[in-house]
C-alpha cells in the first residue's frame, strides 16, 4: 500500500506586498528591502555571498528567496528595475518644486 505525503505550498514564504510600503512592490518580509534590488544586484553579477556583505542584516534562504520570486514574476520585476532608473519617470511622479524668491 502506498503511502500519502501531503506537501503543503509555499511559494515564498519570505516575501510579501504592504500597500503602505515600497508603494507595494514585492518586499523581503521584515524590511523594506525590494526583490527588485536583489535581482538588480544579481543581474550585476553579484553572489548571493557579495550580496549578503551588502545586507548582513538578510539571511541566506531571504535572498534566494528573492531571486526566485524574481525568476517566477521577471516581467514584473524587469519593470521595476527599469522604472527605478527612468529618470524622466522619477521627476513626473516627483517635480521639482520652485525656487521661492
Amino acid at each position: 500500500m502506498a503511502t500519502r505525503v501531503a506537501l503543503r505550498k509555499s511559494a515564498h514564504p519570505y516575501i510579501g506586498h504592504k500597500a503602505d510600503t515600497c508603494g507595494g512592490r514585492a518586499i523581503i518580509i521584515g524590511t523594506r528591502i525590494e526583490v527588485s534590488l536583489i535581482a538588480w544586484h544579481y543581474k550585476q553579477g553579484r553572489t548571493v555571498d557579495e550580496i549578503l556583505q551588502s545586507y548582513p542584516h538578510l539571511t541566506p534562504a531571504q535572498v534566494h528567496d528573492a531571486l526566485s520570486y524574481y525568476f517566477d514574476h521577471q516581467a514584473e520585476i524587469e519593470e521595476e528595475i527599469h522604472l527605478s532608473q527612468d529618470h524622466d519617470y522619477w521627476m513626473k511622479q516627483y517635480p521639482p518644486s520652485q525656487s521661492r524668491g
